[in-house]
């Protein structure tokens, strides 16, 4: 069986609903899978001032935080996060920043990886988002498995990203169109099955 997490950021919600339909493809694909938030680095003050928020972390406080122990288990790992200036979030950064020790003993060689994410405007850095993921990916030497266009859902006029499945919220909470979550959904199933067949083919060898 192939190990999947699905780990994430979200403030508001949009990248938690990707991370969710992610998830539920990759059961649906045959992986054991564990969803996982990063831990959030904003002060408590600060996400008060927000109420979707605030609420939003109120309503996930019982999806248990990413570990290591995450990364190490997994086949394959989906990373969702929120564009921020063309980036990554900080919180999913700081997480990813923590595998140094796993790189250093060669565990996080053949990983399948894969991103998502989600911008407030359309061209609001969602490639460069998933590019500078893919940097670090690179230093793993991780196998990279994007969705490209692989797949009729990525002609819909509100997919086109081969990088990887990305949405436009219009900074509205937990707006995320189906088209897009097709996408995501895709693009884990996806993943899975060039995981599954790296497996027979690592198996075989």
């Amino acid at each position: 069986m192939t190990n999947v997490a699905v780990v994430y950021y979200s403030s508001t919600g949009n990248i938690h609903t990707m991370a969710e339909a992610a998830a539920e493809s990759a059961e649906k694909a045959g992986a054991e899978v564990r969803l996982r938030k990063v831990a959030e680095l904003a002060p408590t003050e600060v996400i008060a001032q927000n109420p979707a928020w605030a609420e939003h972390a109120a309503e996930t406080a019982d999806i248990a935080e990413a570990s290591l122990a995450d990364v190490e288990w997994a086949d394959v790992l989906l990373f969702g996060t929120p564009t921020r200036f063309g980036l990554p979030a900080a919180q999913l950064k700081q997480f990813i920043d923590t595998t140094g020790g796993l790189w250093f003993q060669g565990k996080l060689v053949n990983k399948v990886v894969s991103s998502f994410t989600s911008t407030s405007t359309g061209h609001g850095g969602q490639e460069s988002t998933l590019l500078a993921l893919n940097n670090t990916f690179y230093h793993w030497g991780a196998i990279i498995v994007p969705p490209g266009f692989a797949d009729p859902v990525q002609f819909d006029a509100l997919n086109g990203n081969p990088y990887g499945a990305s949405s436009v919220s219009a900074n509205n909470p937990a707006n995320v169109a189906e088209a897009n979550l097709a996408a995501v959904e895709f693009q884990a199933r996806r993943a899975v099955e060039i995981a599954s067949a790296l497996q027979r083919g690592f198996a075989a060898a």
